[in-house]
C-alpha cells in the first residue's frame, strides 16, 4: 500500500501531513509506504490513496474513493480517525 500526502505546493504542510500520517499508522498497526507531493504533479497511479484537505481534493483529478480528506492538518487523532475509517470500510 502506497499513500501519497497531498498539498498545494509540495513543500511544508504536505510533509507535516506525511509525518502525521506515519504516527497514525504506526498505532493502528497498518504498514505503508508514505510520501508527500504538490496537487500538481500528482496522478491517480501515483499511490493507492492519498490524503489532502478539502479545497485541495475538491481541486484533484483524483477518484473520491482513493481520496481522505483531512480538517486539521496537525492533528494525529484526526489523521488516525479518518485513516482507521478508510481501512475498516
Amino acid at each position: 500500500m502506497k499513500i501519497t500526502a497531498v498539498c498545494g505546493s509540495g513543500l511544508g504542510s504536505s510533509f507535516m501531513m506525511e509525518m502525521n500520517i506515519k504516527k497514525a499508522l504506526k498505532k493502528l498497526g497498518i504498514e505503508a509506504e508514505v510520501d508527500h507531493t504538490d496537487l500538481a504533479s500528482v496522478t491517480p497511479n501515483d499511490a493507492d490513496l492519498f490524503v489532502m484537505a478539502k479545497d485541495i481534493a475538491e481541486s484533484s483529478s483524483i477518484s473520491a474513493d482513493k481520496i481522505v480528506v483531512v480538517k486539521n492538518l496537525v492533528s494525529v487523532a484526526e489523521f488516525e480517525e479518518k485513516l482507521a475509517a478508510y481501512f475498516n470500510r
